[in-house]
């Protein structure tokens, strides 16, 4: 999940949910903690970096809205927890036929949705004909981002999906084909935008509703107030005055019960109010603590947890708005001008790692001998000589009001950055801009030349990562204006159609070869083990490597 995790979720401005249920939550967020209300975990207060877009999974593609539907709804398959292996979760087992092409899916028996309705067969081919039938404003990559970025097209034809039919042979057994095999699959349904919601509820509360305003969005009354998945907790509230979201544990839960009673969302936007917030006890934890705060949270006597990485930050190169940044010289002296040794030990979390590609090592088809770029200014300003740009100006883009997993200090990595080419004799001009206001968006859309993103892993696959950078040339690096662009496309979706696992492997270590050595889209920089942070009364959290932790299993020590 990109800058999401990518995560690449889009800075749209979305708005509709003044509809939702309102309560005033915010003052009796702390005096309710632990109360228990008949639950062995009391209340949770968390904070959250930024306001949902709506809370339907569908629609949605950031990580603060994935956050909260996370708890409220389950995918036929899931993740681990503290782990990126695919587990069941709402099928019990899957089997594929001998081309990949269908797969045929055992549900859990005895599963009902919030409202009573039965999660069956029917459910989930009733979900994926929604997903694949949309047209206007949820057929856009402004909400449908995810179902386009793993299955193409929809029903209408203008252009491919791998989604071909869904038939439910009985209750509990439901065969999904596709059009071509993939690697991906079923792995990719474990992201949140695939969870099952429930079809009675979507269709008496109007969920494909939504209407385009601009750039904004006017969402349905069943993406404001009435999402309705199968998890361990139900949809209570959202103020959005006061940016309070609660959830109320599902008593008839198929599974496991909730802990806790109660879990509450309260936006705050500011990092180090968020820090405040739990010094003060108003929330019980937040996510993604600033390294430099690291210390003293633990010797505070909070609980800060640190995360395996499994991301990457990169120097994004578009080769569109700088003619030197086409050369392959150039680019290659800039991965040597930059001391990424020095960037990880100086600001980077304490166990980052240099990034030798585009994903960490624990992701199938990692190549050990790629092409490296030690850091060498000489050996830049020779490859600068040599290609014709001795006096090289770039623009480089860095981003404000943020801070992200792989990226937890845009400024101070930005210094670092414009120290190093500028001691390889290359000008840097500065360019800033708001993450939410302009940064993303033109980053999106090849507007810079240099510029700092990166990537969170939504599962354990390459196509998630440099599938996700590079599978089509449209892209933010502008690979459709190099020869070798729709060259590097092809070989990525020739790898992902491979059903040999073996003959899979060795292409995608070709493929991390050739990017490395011969295009060099993007300058590989670190690997960043994100924290997050509770309170020291707070038990049963499980950090996911993947960001994608589950509320279930917390309870409060202190309601005991």
């Amino acid at each position: 999940m990109l800058q999401l995790g990518i995560s690449r979720p889009r800075q749209f401005a979305l708005i509709g949910l003044a509809g939702a249920l309102v309560v005033s939550l915010a003052a009796c967020a702390e005096s309710d903690r632990g109360d228990g209300g008949g639950g062995e975990g009391g209340t949770f207060v968390f904070g959250a970096a930024g306001a949902p877009s709506n809370f339907d999974p569908f629609f949605a593609s950031d990580g603060e809205t994935f956050r909260v539907t996370r708890q409220m709804f389950e995918g036929l398959v899931g993740i681990k927890p503290g782990t990126a292996e695919l587990e069941p979760e709402l099928a019990t087992a899957w089997e594929p036929s001998p081309d990949g092409k269908t797969w045929t899916f055992t549900l859990q028996e005895g599963v009902n949705f919030h409202d009573g309705t039965p999660f069956n067969a029917d459910a989930v081919c009733k979900n994926f004909e929604r997903m694949f039938n949309q047209t206007g404003a949820g057929a856009t990559a402004a909400l449908s981002y995810y179902w386009i970025e793993n299955f193409g097209g929809f029903s209408d034809g203008a252009n491919p999906s791998l989604y071909k039919s869904c038939t439910a042979e009985n209750p509990t057994t439901v065969v999904l084909e596709l059009t071509r095999f993939t690697a991906r699959f079923p792995t990719m349904l474990s992201q949140d935008s695939f969870a099952m919601q429930s079809p009675q509820a979507m269709d008496e509360f109007g969920a494909d509703d939504v209407t385009a305003q601009g750039d904004s969005f006017v969402f349905s009354e069943y993406a404001r107030s009435h999402p309705t998945g199968t998890g361990p907790f139900t949809f209570g509230s959202y103020d959005e005055a006061n940016g309070t979201i609660e959830l109320q544990r599902n008593d008839n839960y198929w599974g496991e019960k909730a802990k806790l009673d109660r879990l509450i969302f309260r936006v705050i936007e500011d990092e180090t109010a968020r820090k405040q917030a739990l010094e003060a006890g108003d929330i019980d934890g937040y996510d993604l603590p600033g390294p430099a705060d690291w210390d003293s949270l633990q010797q505070d006597g909070f609980n800060l947890m640190i995360r395996d990485p499994f991301n990457i930050l990169y120097l994004g190169i578009t080769q569109r708005n700088n003619p030197a940044l086409q050369n392959l010289k150039v680019r290659q002296a800039l991965a040597y001008a930059i001391d990424r040794q020095s960037l990880v030990n100086a600001i980077m979390p304490e166990n980052s790692e240099v990034a030798k590609e585009f994903y960490p090592s624990s992701v199938d088809g990692y190549a050990d001998d790629v092409q490296e770029y030690p850091h060498d200014p000489e050996r830049a300003r020779q490859l600068l000589d040599e290609a014709g740009f001795p006096d090289l100006t770039v623009e480089l883009w860095w981003p404000t009001q943020v801070t992200r997993p792989y990226m937890p200090n845009p400024q101070a990595i930005f210094g670092a950055i414009q120290e190093d080419l500028e001691q390889a004799g290359i000008t840097v001009t500065p360019v800033s801009k708001p993450w939410a206001g302009g940064y993303l968006d033109q980053v999106e859309v090849a507007d810079a030349q240099l510029f700092m993103l990166g990537w969170t892993g939504d599962y354990n696959s390459p196509a998630n990562f440099i599938g996700t950078f590079f599978g089509t040339t449209e892209n933010q690096f502008w690979t459709s204006g190099s020869p070798w662009g729709q060259e590097l496309a092809d070989a990525l979706v020739d790898a992902d159609s491979t059903v040999d696992a073996a003959q899979r492997e060795t292409k995608y270590q070709e493929i991390n070869r050739k990017l490395m050595a011969e295009y060099l889209p993007a300058i590989p920089l670190s690997h960043s083990p994100p924290a997050i942070v509770v309170a020291s009364d707070v038990e049963g959290l499980v950090p996911s490597p993947l960001t994608k932790e589950e509320f279930a299993t917390v309870s409060m020590s202190s309601s005991d």
